[in-house]
């Protein structure tokens, strides 16, 4: 990664590091050098007969847990110690006898460590140009090309349109939105996607729900039985409340099925806005919100029917029509006797729809209690003739709300079960979003609402919020004395950040961007959330230990590039998760 400056024009120098160097994961760039190094020692040793000559098994570079056991480390030794038929320590001797020079690379030290580890240690020149690269890329600094533009639809939430979202859509709601910015991020294209479940069996209950909730607002609850199967909530009644209001008695004279179209036509739209308007609140910005009814209308369900008979994956029993399952799923109806296609069949043509959108990976965020669907759904696409595989489902756990150490159930407000609307009520939309990405989709969430409120380091949206308004103090209290950052001066005197927090706070701030790919690759978005935290704890550390005012010039403007380095990650790592970037606090 070195690069040749023009140091006499600063304006010049900055905009030739970051030609350089936009876009590039520096710690994915080091271990590749790494690799090539420990590669070409490898080449040498066999050519000169201090290796066998057989083909080495694959080996990788890591970086150590403890940075005492060098930047990076290699495991080629240990991999190969019956290919070579020797110790692993004799062949990393040899290795290291063999390898090539290090001058004016980024290596400045290799040795033998342990049982015959091979570790690696960068020179400062590298995380002199680390510092550089976070301040001269800015926004942009995260950013990678390794998704290599393929499309990723991300859907998520997808909450059923016949009552207000709960806890689990909250956390979802963070989760999707969360890992599309990382797909995003990574160089991925990206496509947010919300599928209204407007058709089939939920929304003819939704309307006989509605129907017997007006009947009997306007004949009295005992005139009229509710159905056993319908939705029991409050706004059922409510929604029926509203179009008495509006339109009178009047319909209670209607045939049944009028009046549940009816209503229906009436509250689906005002529920589908409701949820757009509460997602709107949460920073939640689809693509896409996909309607199921339009698969039906379009005739892609019968189309993907189709394709499963000429397939032959299907089969008639008892008058319906089944889909054959495997070894991990058993068989499933796709159209009733009475000739009604299931729900199953509607999500096998949604998702061969995203397909035929261009889409090579399609991640669902689902609730864990439809963890059975998984290898369905996947079997179906197969049989279909796509890649089922493509299909990847990121199961989440569902939320525990908390308050002083005691379950939380009712909303105080209204004294029902708490909605999405109430959440976003009582707590600031920056805890949620942040602390509903703290676990991995599969663990369990304990929210606890007294920390959501809290304004201080207990809260780490705070926490890390605060770093980022401390370094902006930092800026204001130079600029009182006329200090402004110099950028050839800061690179020059970078090769001074030699302290132990200094390089720790380097490290931190060049792992950005790989953070962000794993993350994305790994469909885990509370490595980002865990990793600014860190982030925060490394630049506080820092800073205790190393003074920016008061040094001469050179130190001074390297250890203020570090920090703006440092400003620049918290930034963009809370703005990736749609959280306030405070310059006060």
């Amino acid at each position: 990664m070195a690069v040749m400056l023009d140091k006499s024009n600063p304006e010049k120098m900055m905009e030739q590091m970051r030609e350089a160097w936009q876009f590039t994961d520096p710690i994915a760039i080091a271990k590749d050098e790494a690799a090539a190094f420990v590669q070409k020692a490898l080449s040498a040793a066999q050519k000169d007969g201090a290796l066998p000559g057989a083909e080495a098994a694959p080996f990788v570079v890591e970086q150590p847990a403890d940075p005492k056991n060098g930047d990076l480390a290699c495991n080629i030794a240990m991999v190969n110690a019956k290919t070579f038929g020797m110790a692993p320590r004799k062949i990393a001797e040899a290795l290291l006898a063999a390898a090539p020079p290090i001058e004016n690379s980024i290596i400045e030290k290799v040795e033998v460590a342990g049982p015959g580890f091979i570790n690696l240690y960068l020179a400062q020149s590298w995380f002199s140009g680390r510092v550089m690269q976070a301040v001269v890329c800015g926004e942009d600094y995260g950013r990678t090309h390794h998704g290599k533009g393929e499309k990723v639809n991300v859907e998520f939430v997808s909450a059923n349109p016949t009552g207000p979202m709960h806890l689990g859509n909250a956390r979802g709601g963070a989760l999707g939105d969360v890992l599309a910015s990382c797909f995003d991020w990574a160089g991925y294209e990206v496509e947010r996607e919300f599928y209204i479940n407007d058709a089939g069996n939920q929304i003819t209950k939704f309307g006989k729900s509605l129907a017997a909730r007006y009947l009997q607002q306007v004949k009295g609850e005992d005139a009229v039985e509710f159905p056993e199967d319908g939705y029991q909530g409050e706004d059922i009644k409510e929604r029926a409340a509203e179009f008495l209001a509006q339109n009178g008695p009047g319909w209670a004279e209607k045939p049944e099925a009028e009046l549940e179209q009816a209503l229906v036509d009436y509250a689906l739209p005002k529920n589908i806005q409701d949820m757009q308007d509460h997602l709107a609140k949460y920073r939640i910005s689809y693509d896409v919100w996909f309607r199921e009814s339009s698969l039906h209308q379009s005739g892609a369900v019968e189309r993907a029917i189709d394709k499963l008979k000429a397939l032959d994956a299907t089969y008639e029993k008892e008058g319906a029509l089944w889909m054959k399952g495997d070894e991990d799923d058993k068989d499933n109806v796709l159209v009733r006797a009475n000739g009604v296609p299931t729900y199953f069949a509607a999500d096998i043509a949604y998702h061969i729809d995203k397909f035929e959108r261009g889409f090579t990976s399609l991640i669902d965020v689902w609730g864990a209690d439809h963890h059975g669907h998984i290898a369905r759904m996947q079997n179906a696409l197969t049989a279909a003739g796509y890649k089922g595989e493509a299909l990847d489902v990121v199961l989440m756990q569902f939320v525990k709300l908390v308050r002083d150490g005691q379950p939380v159930r009712m909303s105080k407000r209204t004294g029902k079960a708490i909605t999405l609307s109430d959440l976003l009520d009582e707590v600031p939309i920056d805890s949620a979003r942040f602390l509903f990405n703290m676990r991995e989709p599969g663990s369990s969430i304990e929210f606890d609402l007294d920390q959501a409120v809290a304004q201080d380091s207990d809260n780490p949206v705070y926490y890390v919020q605060y770093a980022h308004a401390r370094i902006c103090s930092i800026e204001r209290a130079l600029a009182e004395e006329s200090i402004a950052f110099e950028p050839a001066v800061a690179f020059g005197g970078a090769d001074r950040l030699t302290t132990g927090e200094e390089r720790d706070l380097i490290r931190k701030v060049a792992a950005f961007p790989g953070v962000l790919v794993t993350a994305a690759t790994g469909r885990n978005p509370a490595g980002v959330t865990r990793y600014l935290m860190d982030l925060a704890t490394g630049f506080h550390k820092f800073y205790t230990a190393c003074h920016i005012k008061g040094e001469e010039a050179p130190l001074l403007q390297a250890r203020l590039a570090l920090a703006l380095a440092t400003k620049n990650v918290l930034k963009n790592g809370l703005s990736m998760l749609k959280v306030t970037v405070p310059d006060k606090m």
